[in-house]
This record gives structure tokens, C-alpha cells and sequence, in this order.
């Protein structure tokens, strides 16, 4: 497949990238600084350096022409809550629209455990900004006609990942989960019609991935 990674220099994208074309997939990383861009090629993939905050509907289109899919591993990383629902929600949700007039159909979200009203915190908390715009971006492609999976870990570790999962997880229980084990589940799923259609909470566990998948 064609796969296009956006916010292509994070932790997890790095990681995911090199997966993606070990599996032989054709893949471009969006970044929005071009001094990452060795970083990126050295994984494998394309860097095509571009601003999803700044890119309107029809520009994100024009990048995603001729992709298969999309896995959107981007966000603002804090600081202020207008930049928050700049990226994490409205750059997501203009790229979920791009994809689908690109004919990118698949899209993964890497999104986290507490994207659900049954699980919010204060308002005045400084992380409920970030849950409010991962919320309405998780329901935005709910709403599309895009083969999407939603994938939503806990906090993240920077542990190795041993490629099995906690499939009981919920928010706060459970679902500590090693960056490497995102990444594999990404690339697990991207081509896997098991998943298509789900939001899949998960922490490390014992479950191998493929078994998890065959439950669903």
C-alpha cells in the first residue's frame, strides 16, 4: 500500500515508519520541520515537509493523491489550548475529509484511551482540552465512509514492545502501553479488514496481536 504517515517525526511514527516498509509498503512521512527530513529517510520513507495546521482541506488532498492510506500520528504535544484544537482536532479532521477526497480510504487514528465523554476530566484540568479535540476528532471519523480503525492506548512508555496486548484495558487500568507496541499494532491493522470499523483499546499484555485481531 501507499501510506502516508502524518506528523511523521514523532516517537511513534519513527518507530512505525521502518515496520511499514519492512512489511513493503510504500510510505511518506509528513513533517513540518525539513531539518527532521534525514531522520525520516533514514527509516525508509519519504519525507515531504508540509504544515497540517497551516494546509486547508484541498491542500491536504493534493498531498494524499495517490495514497492508499492515511495513519495520523500528529498533535499540538500541550501548550495552548487554541494550538491543541488547532491540530489535534481541526488538522485531523480536515485530513479525515482530504482523505476521502483523495480516495485514501484507509485511516488509522493513533488516538488514546480517554477519547470517550465517559472518561473526561475537569474542565479546568489542562489535559481536558486535549481529550476535548481527540473526542471530536475520534467522532468526526466515526461519522465518515473511511475504512477507519481507532487506535487508543494509555501512556505511553518508550519500553520495548513485545507484540501482544492488554485487549481488557480501559482508561487508567491497564493501559500503559510502549510506544513499539503502537507502532506494531499500527502496522498490524493498516492492512487487516478485521479492524476496520473499531476503536481498539489496548496496554502492553500477553495477548499476541493477531489473536487479539482474530476476536474482534
Amino acid at each position: 500500500m501507499r501510506v502516508t504517515i502524518i506528523g511523521g517525526h514523532g516517537k511513534i511514527a519513527l518507530l512505525l515508519a521502518p515496520m511499514l516498509v519492512e512489511a513493503g509498503h510504500e510510505v511518506t512521512s509528513v513533517i513540518r520541520n525539513p531539518d527532521h527530513a534525514a531522520d525520516v529517510e533514514a527509516t525508509g520513507a519519504r519525507a515531504l515537509v508540509a504544515s497540517v495546521e497551516d494546509a486547508d482541506e484541498a491542500a491536504l488532498a493534493e498531498q494524499l493523491a495517490g495514497q492508499d492510506a492515511v495513519i495520523w500520528s500528529a498533535g499540538a504535544g500541550g501548550g495552548s489550548r487554541e494550538r491543541t484544537y488547532a491540530v489535534d482536532r481541526d488538522a485531523a479532521i480536515r485530513s479525515m475529509d482530504a482523505a476521502a477526497t483523495a480516495g485514501a480510504s484507509r485511516y488509522v487514528m493513533v488516538s488514546f484511551s480517554g477519547s470517550t465523554t465517559d472518561a473526561l476530566v475537569p474542565e479546568d484540568n489542562p489535559f481536558r482540552p486535549y481529550q476535548d479535540a481527540k473526542i471530536a476528532a475520534d467522532e468526526h471519523l466515526r461519522g465518515t465512509g473511511l475504512d477507519w480503525t481507532i487506535l487508543a492506548p494509555g501512556t505511553l512508555t518508550l519500553e520495548p514492545g513485545g507484540k501482544a496486548v492488554n485487549p481488557d484495558a480501559t482508561f487508567g487500568d491497564g493501559d500503559t502501553t510502549s510506544r513499539e507496541l503502537v507502532a506494531q499494532v499500527a502496522t498490524a491493522v493498516l492492512g487487516d479488514p478485521r479492524a476496520h470499523g473499531k476503536t481498539l483499546v489496548f496496554g502492553d499484555g500477553e495477548v499476541p496481536i493477531d489473536t487479539w485481531l482474530a476476536s474482534l
